[in-house]
């Protein structure tokens, strides 16, 4: 019997694998970049790429991949080989620290929110090693980010990493007025509760509009709604369970902290709860979340739905960014303290957070502004 224990992260480059695979001063030297954003060494970035390469190869891998979430709502990756040709008509292995750090997909193609005529196609990737690689199928799987030559943001991450830091830098600048010397970063954590829907492959086949919209946009109500609220926490069925079985798995061999599963309100609705984790990889782990629900529903003879409302007249699926700050010795600074001091410290968070929300409201309205979010909520 196989042990969560035994596979967790078996496919994802982590700390421990880091440990284990490079030299000491390589993994303090990557440690003070992701811990406090020193800027990265080429030798560290060669060596790294040369452990990374060894690991996936060990691992199934003969691709890579710098993995990154342009303006589309979905991920997009570029697959390239390790082989290079050898004199003698064979091919070696290789991967660079110089391909580790940096891409040049052709971004021409990808929405660009205006910033610039469509056949201006240069764009680059660049390596986020806060965030660890991992691997899906056959390819190493490296999280970056997608920007401009001039850096404007093309992507989600981009902004993401920048917001960030500018709360570091500020949350930082508020705990030494506190007299707090010893704190070196401060980081968001986010925990997103994923809603979805399954039905039957053969069901939803027979609705064109599920398939062109993924929602319906006619039809008759159920003979049996919401009205009972029997379905909110019920006992799973095992055609639910099997696929909530091998979700599970393929998510922890990810990395991905699954922890909570249930039934939502709504018929043939479920929730998926992770636990918190860094914003900027909880947001990986979403996009990959979502990804493999509907590539396990698939084998299950199921389709999962992840749009926000598919269904009128029944609850709407949605995102729930459960969201913290926190130090890097633990410390949550969105927890009333015990103390009154420390209660001053958190009151003060408290209130610089509602005043943000309130000051930029049309801006929080804007990053969740969708044509599916905007029918979910009426």
């Amino acid at each position: 019997m196989k042990h969560v224990s035994d596979y967790f992260g078996s496919l994802v480059f982590d700390d421990r694998v880091m440990k284990a695979r490079l030299s000491s001063e390589v993994y303090q030297s990557l440690k003070k970049t992701i811990d406090e954003g020193a800027k990265l060494d080429i030798s560290v970035a060669n060596a790294v790429a040369t452990a990374m390469k060894d690991w996936a190869i060990a691992n199934g891998a003969t691709h890579y991949t710098h993995w990154f979430q342009p303006l589309t709502g979905i991920t997009a990756e570029k697959h390239d080989s390790f082989i290079t040709p050898a004199p003698d008509g064979r091919v070696i292995m290789e991967f660079s620290g110089l391909e580790l750090i940096k891409g040049e997909p052709d971004a021409s193609s990808f929405p660009s929110g205006g910033l610039r005529a469509t056949f201006e196609a240069r764009g680059y990737t660049a390596w986020d090693p806060t965030s660890y690689a991992f691997i899906k199928g056959k390819t190493l799987c490296i999280p970056t980010a997608f920007c401009s030559y001039a850096g404007e943001a093309l992507d989600k991450k981009t902004p993401l990493l920048r917001s960030m830091e500018a709360l570091n830098r500020q949350a930082l600048r508020i705990l030494r007025l506190f007299g707090n010397d010893h704190v070196k970063c401060v980081r968001t954590s986010v925990g997103p509760e994923q809603e979805y829907f399954l039905v039957d492959r053969e069901m939803y086949e027979k609705r064109r509009d599920l398939i062109f919209t993924g929602r319906t946009l006619f039809g008759a109500k159920p003979p049996k709604g919401q009205e009972l609220d029997d379905h909110y926490f019920g006992a799973i069925k095992p055609t639910v369970a099997a696929f909530m079985e091998d979700l599970n798995e393929e998510l922890w061999k990810l990395g991905i902290l699954a922890k909570t599963e249930h039934n939502e309100v709504a018929p043939a609705q479920h929730e998926l709860a992770p636990i918190y984790t860094t914003t900027n990889i909880a947001t990986d782990h979403n996009q990959l979340t979502m990804e493999i629900m509907q590539k396990v529903a698939a084998r299950h003879g199921l389709v999962c739905l992840l749009h926000e409302k598919p269904f009128a007249g029944v609850n709407g699926s949605g995102k729930h960014n459960n969201w913290s700050i926190s130090t890097d010795e633990g410390v949550n600074l969105l927890s009333p303290g015990e103390t009154p001091h420390d209660n001053a410290q958190f009151l003060l968070f408290l209130c610089a957070v509602i005043k943000a929300v309130d000051d930029y409201q049309d801006l929080l309205r804007i990053s969740v502004a969708t044509a599916g979010n905007d029918l979910r909520l009426g």
